[in-house]
This record gives C-alpha cells, structure tokens and sequence, in this order.
C-alpha cells in the first residue's frame, strides 16, 4: 500500500536490452525477471509520483513548489533475500537552484551523498528547499552535534523565538540525563512547515522527519506541538532504533513484523517525549496536567475498551492506522500510544513505592536504554527483557502487572499512576488548554464529555460515543448538524445551548434526509482537569522535574 502505488514508468534493461518483468502475485512488493544468461548488471528505470493528497505518513503529499521531502525507499528496488545492512548506495540529487539541503546523511552542496549502506539510506531521509534554515544547538556536555534543519514556504515562517536554540538544548541535555548515553554520532531534526504536505512526525535513528503547518514556529499552541512531536521523535532514536523489540526487526523488509510490542517501541516513546518536554521547558507542569486529564478522560468513557484490549490496538496496528475516525471511539486506533501514558506513569509509580522513593522509571531508562553510546546500533528486546530489567530495579511481580494492564477490558481508565501521584480528575466548565490546542490543530470542536461528539467545523460529526447523549439520541459519524434548537449552527450557538442546560434540539442532515434529534443532556460545558488530592504526596511534580545538571 502506500507509495508502492505511486511508481510507474517502472523499466528494467540487461546489456542495454529490455527485460521482461512481472510482479509477485502474493507479494507486491516484489518484482519478478529472468535475467539474460551472462547478465552482471540490471539497469532499473522508475518514475515516482508525488502525492497530492490524502494518504498517510509517506505515502502522503510530501512536495510543494517550494521545498520536497524526499523518502529514498520510495525510489529503488534492491535484490531480495539479502540484508540491508550488506547492500551499498551511493544517492545523488539534483537539486534545484538556489534550494538546500538537509540530511543525517553526509552530502555535499551538489546533492552527492555519501557511500552507505542500504539500511542507512532508508532510515536517512532527505529535506531540501527554497527557504532554508539550520538552526545549531549550544553544545550540550558529553552530547554530540545537534541541528535543527527547517524548510517552509516562506522566509518569514522560519522565523523562531530567541529562546529556540536553547530551549532545545535543554531537551538534549534532559533526554541525556533520562537515558544515560547518546547513540548516535551527531542528530538532525528535519522539520518542514507547509500547509500543503501530510503532518507527522517518523522517528530515525540519527534525524527525524517532522511535518508541520507553516504557522508553527509563531503560534503558542502550534509551538507546544512541534514541542511533542520533536521530543517524541528524539526518544526514538533510543527506544525504538536503538532499543527495537526483536519481533520487529526486518534485515531484508520482506519479513512481516509482529508488533505486539508496540505500547513499549511506540507507549513508552510517547511517555517519555511529554516527559521530557516538560522536563525541559518546552512545555509547562501545568499543560502536562492538562494533556494527562485529558488523555485519561477520554480513555474513561471509550467504549472500545470493553473489547479490544490495549494489546490488540499494538498488534493490529497495521488495520488500525489507516482505519477511519468514525467511530472510532468504538473499534479503537492505535491509541497504545496515550493509553501507556498512564500504564507508564503506573509503573514509575511502584518502582517509587517499591524503593521508598530511591528509584524511579529513569533508573529504568538508564538501564534499558545507556551503554557506551556514540554510534548508531540496534540492541533487540523480547518482553521478558523487560521484565528482566524492571526487576532488576524494583522487585516486583512485573510480568503478571504489565500483562494484566494491557489485556484489560475494564471500561474504565486506568488512573491509578494518577492517584499514586497525588491528583484525581474533575471536570467543570474552564476550558483545558490542550484540548483546545487539540481542536485547533485538528480543526475540531470536542465536546466529548457533554454531548459525547467531536465535530469537524463544518459541522459534520467525526465520531459519536455510544452511550453519551448525542449517540444516545440517534447521532452518529457522517451526519451534519444544520441547526440547534432553531438557530443555523456554528460553535457559539452550540456552546450557547449547552449553557443553558435544558433539552438540545438539533437539526441533523443525513445523506440529504433531515431529522431534529432532541438530546437529552443538561450538565453544561465539560472540560476535564487533574486537581490535587492533598491526602496524598505530590509525586507528579517530582516526576515532571528537571534532571540534567
């Protein structure tokens, strides 16, 4: 799937003569020949297709006439059966005048790349643009080199805060002192700001491919995203390339990973980038709590968990990332990435109780993730690696904790890392400060915790919660609400009728039939927040503090 549909003007020739080919019935991405006796070379000839929209992580546009984000796996064949790490490339790229270039890659400023291997070219992509910016982080004690690399679409939307090198340098240094080493010999982040390419972030083992909007660099909500993502990302490069679940390495790309996992590679890694963000400034203890509230809240009245456990969102990653958002809420995505916040937070909070406070997760981290650093490897781990390591910093039974956490059907979130840590959610009518950078980032009103509904703005309902009152009254994913209670609808005039706490009626269109659903609701506006619970110490903001020197 993916790019794999967009290479066209596929031609292979032997001694300057065609070659037939087709491809594998049962594995497109394999390409049969038989290749002229006393042939010593194929000559391949491709043409790729740059998306223009939709599709997701690569196989999403990734150009504009301005700048390129250019994906080397996405423009060769290389022999089967043989392993990456054995197949030499050298790349060149004919750069447009006046662009640049940025890669973790050496390059020269005509586009030569050096000689490596295929497995580092493909975790190696590639930025260039018209407007270019390298922004050099102050040098961080025992770190190597890191770069901020930015293209956009203009010349004012590279345009940082003065704190923005350094600000991200205390990032170095806080991932630094939560792992122990650095395993790589320098890192570049490659951040391009468009409006017109897909958003994500893909984590490499020396830089990693970071997507925004163009506004990024000068708005505070899409700062503190750009915070997460990159953050995020920079985790990786320990959990995930360096420490990589065994199940999930492929030498040759052709094996099938099993990605069971995943709430380790991908739940830890979003655990400890919201950690470390805040560790180091990019974002506040305060937005932390928000995020956390509203991360919790939402698993809270998923109905979802009632039948697909954490686990099988990590194993079926593959269906559920493609999967669409209506109702979502129901069938569940790849949310092992928030739900093992919590299940992280937990066990941070029983190594503490366990230790008397002498341990925590970082002495994990260190352990799991430290060693002599400096060069990019990959050190496989099984779960019971895990265990092995978790015990080895607090005694406990972790087998039986972690397994019965991520088999769960509870329809409930699992709050007790919350707890343990001196808060427990509320909800009242402030609003949450990451929600509302959730809703602006994707173009949404949430209001999950009254009517059970996140509408995109043109009023057409992405996903209905079942069991909330709007799905309760025959709403669901797909309809468009026209009006509420008689008044054509935009955000105000729903807000308006949710303060007002009686019976909501809203005109909802449905593949052109229209029907008033009167919703039965009368608790207001509903944000959630953590607030403390003084009985108990609080451990959260022991654990959101800084630790580098």
């Amino acid at each position: 799937s993916g790019p794999l549909t967009d290479v066209v003007n596929l031609k292979i020739t032997a001694n300057g003569a065609p070659v037939e080919w087709r491809r594998d019935p049962f594995d497109m991405f394999v390409i049969l020949l038989d290749a002229p006796a006393k042939t010593t070379a194929l000559e391949v000839d491709l043409s790729y297709l740059s998306p223009i929209a939709g599709g997701n992580f690569t196989a999403g546009p990734n150009s504009t006439a301005n700048l390129a984000v250019l994906s080397w796996n996405t423009l060769l064949l290389f022999p089967p059966g043989k392993d990456a790490s054995e197949i030499f490339v050298e790349g060149t790229i004919r750069v447009p005048d006046g662009w640049r270039v940025a890669s973790a890659l050496d390059h020269d400023d005509a586009g030569k790349f050096q000689r490596a291997t295929l497995a580092t070219y493909v975790d190696s992509p590639v930025i260039l643009g018209r407007y270019f910016k390298t922004v050099a982080l102050p040098a961080v004690p025992n770190a190597p080199v890191h770069r901020i690399n930015i293209v956009s679409e203009s010349n004012g939307d590279l345009e940082a805060p003065a704190t923005f090198a350094a600000d991200y340098a205390r990032l170095v240094a806080e991932a630094g002192a939560a792992f122990g080493s650095y395993h790589f010999s320098k890192y570049d982040w490659l951040l391009t700001l468009s409006d017109d390419v897909a958003h994500f972030g893909l984590e490499h083992h020396e830089s990693s491919d970071n997507r925004m909007p163009e506004a990024t660099l000068s708005e505070d909500v899409l700062r503190r995203g750009l915070g997460s993502l990159l953050s995020h990302e920079y985790a990786h490069s320990w959990n995930g390339k360096f420490r990589r679940p065994a199940a999930m390495l492929s030498p040759d790309y052709q094996k099938p990973m099993d990605g069971s996992l995943l709430w380790v590679y991908e739940g830890l890694t979003q655990y400890m980038g919201l950690l470390l963000a805040t560790r180091s400034g990019l974002w506040s203890q305060e937005y932390y709590r928000e995020n956390l509230a509203n991360v919790a809240a939402g698993f809270d009245i998923q109905p979802g968990r009632t039948w697909r456990p954490l686990a099988d969102t990590a194993t079926a990653a593959q269906l559920l990332f493609p999967s669409a958002d209506a109702w979502r809420s129901l069938r569940r995505g790849t949310d092992f990435y928030d739900e093992s916040i919590l299940l992280w937070l937990e066990v941070d909070s029983i190594i503490r109780a366990k230790t008397d406070g002498r341990a925590s997760l970082d002495d994990f981290t260190r352990r799991f993730h430290g060693g002599p650093g400096g060069k990019p490897e990959v050190k496989p781990y099984t779960f019971d690696d895990i265990v092995a390591n978790l015990n080895a910093v607090a005694p406990y039974d972790w087998r039986t904790h972690l397994t019965t956490r991520i088999t769960s059907l509870s329809p409930r979130a699992p709050m007790a890392g919350v707890t343990a840590n001196g808060w427990k959610l509320v909800f009242n009518d402030t609003p949450n400060e990451a929600v509302a950078g959730s809703e602006k980032r994707n173009k949404l009103v949430d209001v999950s915790h009254s009517l059970g509904l996140t509408i995109r703005e043109d009023g057409t309902i992405r996903d209905a919660i079942l069991g909330r009152p709007a799905a309760n009254a025959g709403i669901g994913p797909g309809m468009k609400i026209v009006a509420v209670n008689g008044r054509g609808y935009t955000r105000a005039v729903l807000e308006a009728a949710l303060k007002e706490k009686g019976t909501m009626d809203l005109l909802m269109e449905n593949n052109n039939f229209f029907r008033t659903h009167s919703v039965d609701y009368h608790d207001g506006l509903r944000y959630p927040h953590l607030v403390r619970d003084e009985s108990v110490k609080d451990g959260l903001a022991t654990v959101l503090a800084a630790k580098a020197k």
